[in-house]
């Protein structure tokens, strides 16, 4: 994986301390990873998904659209008056200028990580022969929206963003990419999560809101539960910081979750009870 990274949404301005520590946590990613191809993993299904999808280098149908879109944004200087809720947890939100092009920038996830994310889906509909129930944490500017419900039109994807002003440049995203299987709330997520998590199981989380401590800890109370059995839950930005690192440490060994995976910018946990409790920190 490509190891320049986005900045997280709502999270709070890095130190340079900060930034030594995720450059010290990248460096000792690389030097413990070892399982790259699935050896030693023992469930065929956990091994097909690191052996095949993690290292597939393929270029799928729709990864060209939905890049040629993450320039156009990149591009695009249009002033948002958006709304950012920020790491405090603010009810009413801080209004604030910000073009689009500098939020793409800043804020939307690297291709490598929205292509796994697009292989995952399409993997996982295949094995259970059914369409998917998705929910995403944090829309932002929809370009990772766009590869989650591009994997198949047939899945419900419901996606959670704070502000109206960038969702809306998001539904323009999926418009353009004919895409209608999206169901975008704009809220405070701690408001339009609770809700969706009493009326569905998921099959598929990605979470990338508010990168906290705090706010991940919550958001994981809630869906944990909410799994269905083969459901896997995506944190991102696991190593972004100590408080992000501390919950994934203490996630990967909450008992509800049999196997995780560590692949430095996002981290994978899965809830099946007949995986055994094991922890992989995967090179890719």
């Amino acid at each position: 994986m490509h190891t320049c990274k986005k900045k997280c949404n709502f999270a709070p301005k890095m130190s340079a301390q900060d930034v030594l520590y995720r450059v010290f946590s990248y460096v000792r990613h690389r030097l413990t990873a070892w399982n790259t191809t699935g050896e030693g993993i023992h469930s065929p299904y956990l091994f097909y998904i690191v052996r095949f999808l993690m290292h597939d280098k393929n270029t799928y149908y729709c990864f060209e659209d939905i890049e040629r879109r993450r320039n156009t944004l990149l591009q695009n200087d249009e002033v948002l008056d958006v709304v950012d809720f920020g790491s405090a947890g603010s009810s009413t939100g801080k209004h604030v200028a910000r073009r689009v092009r500098d939020i793409a920038r800043s804020h939307l996830e690297i291709p490598a990580v929205g292509q796994l994310l697009f292989r995952l889906v399409s993997y996982m509909g295949q094995e259970q022969h059914n369409p998917l129930e998705i929910l995403e944490l944090g829309t932002s500017l929809g370009v990772t929206t766009a590869y989650l419900a591009k994997a198949n039109e047939q899945n419900h994807l419901t996606t959670l963003e704070g502000s109206e002003a960038v969702a809306q440049v998001a539904k323009q995203q999926w418009q353009q990419l004919e895409i209608c299987n999206i169901d975008c709330r704009v809220g405070r997520i701690e408001n339009t999560l609770p809700p969706i998590c009493e009326k569905k199981q998921f099959d598929l989380v990605y979470v990338d809101a508010n990168h906290t401590y705090q706010a991940t800890m919550k958001y994981a109370e809630l869906l944990l539960p909410r799994m269905k059995e083969k459901g896997i839950l995506v944190m991102d930005d696991i190593h972004y910081s100590r408080e992000m690192e501390r919950a994934w440490r203490e996630l990967k060994n909450d008992p509800r979750v049999t196997t995780s995976m560590d692949l430095w910018h996002v981290g994978l946990l899965f809830v099946d009870k007949h995986y055994l409790k094991r922890h992989y920190r995967i090179s890719i």
